[in-house]
This record gives C-alpha cells, sequence and structure tokens, in this order.
C-alpha cells in the first residue's frame, strides 16, 4: 500500500455579491461557496491528507518559506489566479515585501516536490486570461505551455474523452471511454511532456518534470461546471486521482 500522503488543495472557492431590484427598492446579498466536495473525498479515500486553503486565504494561509511548503508532498492549485498568489495586502496597500508565493511552488518543485494546476475560469490563463499564469515561473514548471489570451474551450453540449489504457500505467485497467466534461483550457503539451489524456488534439492531462520534481497540468475542473456529477461521482475519479497523487509525490 502506498504511504499517506500530505496534499496541500488551494483555491476553488468564491464570493457572490447580488444586487437584487425589485420595483423602486433594492437589496444587496452575499453568498460563499466552495468546489472542494469531490476533490477531497477522493485525496482523502485514497489515504491522503487534504489541506485546504480558500481562495481569499491565499495570502495569509499560503505559506510563505520553502521549509513550511516542504510539509507537504504535493502542492495543487485550482481556479485561482496568479494575483492571488503574488498581490499580498501588505504588498499593495502598503508597499512591504512579502513573499513570492509562486516562486516557492517552483523552487519546492525543482528540489522534488510534486505540483499540479487544475483548469478553470482562473487557472492557466482563463476567463479573459485573468489567470495570468503565462511567462511566470509557474508557467516554467509545468508540462505545458500556455496561450496569449483567453484559454478557455466551452462545450455545454457535453463531450465524452476516448483514452487509450495502455497509454500509461496510471490509466491501466480504466474504461475506453469517459464521462463527459463540458469544457477545458486548452493547452499546448512541451516537447518532453507526457499525455495521458487528449480531446482533438488538445491535452487534458498532462505530466511532466522539472529539477528533481514533477508537475501536472490537468485542463479540465475538478468540480462542476466543467467536471459535471456524472464525472466527479465516477467509480474511477477516486482512482485517477489516486494515482496522480503517487505519481507527483514520486511513489507510482
Amino acid at each position: 500500500m502506498a504511504k499517506s500522503l500530505s496534499v496541500l488543495f488551494a483555491g476553488e472557492t468564491w464570493s457572490i455579491h447580488t444586487t437584487e431590484v425589485k420595483g423602486f427598492d433594492q437589496f444587496t446579498v452575499s453568498s460563499y461557496g466552495e468546489g472542494i466536495e469531490y476533490i477531497q473525498k477522493a485525496v482523502r479515500s485514497n489515504g491522503h491528507q487534504f489541506t485546504h486553503i480558500a481562495s481569499h486565504r491565499i495570502p495569509f494561509d499560503f505559506p510563505d518559506t520553502l521549509s513550511e511548503l516542504r510539509k507537504y508532498d504535493v502542492v495543487l492549485v485550482s481556479d485561482v489566479g496568479a494575483n492571488t498568489f503574488l498581490l499580498h495586502p501588505d504588498t499593495f496597500f502598503h508597499s512591504i515585501p512579502t513573499a513570492n508565493k509562486l516562486q516557492l511552488i517552483h523552487d519546492f518543485v525543482r528540489e522534488g516536490g510534486g505540483f499540479g494546476m487544475i483548469g478553470g475560469y482562473l487557472t492557466f490563463q482563463g476567463i479573459e486570461a485573468k489567470g495570468k499564469y503565462k511567462d511566470t515561473v509557474i508557467e516554467k514548471i509545468l508540462p505545458v505551455k500556455l496561450l496569449n489570451g483567453d484559454d478557455r474551450v466551452e462545450m455545454p453540449e457535453g463531450s465524452r474523452i476516448t483514452i487509450d489504457p495502455d497509454a500509461h500505467p496510471i490509466l491501466n485497467g480504466f474504461p475506453e471511454v469517459w464521462p463527459p466534461i463540458f469544457g477545458y483550457n486548452r493547452l499546448k503539451a512541451k516537447p518532453d511532456a507526457s499525455v495521458l489524456v487528449e480531446f482533438e488534439g488538445d491535452p487534458i492531462i498532462t505530466l511532466g518534470s522539472y529539477g528533481k520534481g514533477r508537475t501536472l497540468a490537468y485542463a479540465t475542473d475538478c468540480a462542476p461546471h466543467w467536471s459535471p456529477k456524472e464525472f466527479c461521482e465516477w467509480d474511477y475519479y477516486r482512482v485517477l486521482w489516486g494515482r496522480l497523487l503517487e505519481w507527483l509525490a514520486g511513489s507510482g
């Protein structure tokens, strides 16, 4: 049995502020949401530890030293942009130097850590390119090149992925046809990367290495809407993430 891994998962949360207008009057309503239900269950069901940092807490709670980051075997970032890691309130509002958290992730991987980026409206480039990971140290360590501009591919009709179960040990035993997805970030695999899963020539799951570490580009989401319940509740979803994490940690 593989050892228990310590996984740090950052992002996949949001706040919504709505103004409702009813005739002459109006009022506002605020809400908070998290999309970690399925990925958290998948990680923990494989016997691994799951530590979550909400998007708005990243400036404060994400490790700001390499020694703190090394407490984790794998770091995953999902649906939260580069600005959140780079613009600590102390720096943005008061011009006080703070840690470059993207550089820390780079150094963590270079020294042997595992890192994965999961698709969404604010990862890779995302909607209106507001993810802003292009030309950062994160693009340098990822197994893919990012596009200029908005990189989303929307498939509201739902499109099924077909794979070759013999393409990589991670996929051994998987069915050839997977549940549908509703979108992904369009990426370009680097020459030395391993593309496990693709859709019409676009890489969906790509593996690579950097320094002593390993990296993953998971181009679709780990939760709805791009990955509907049919995908997230699929029996192989848990298996897939278990094998990906073990590979990232160097044990798979």
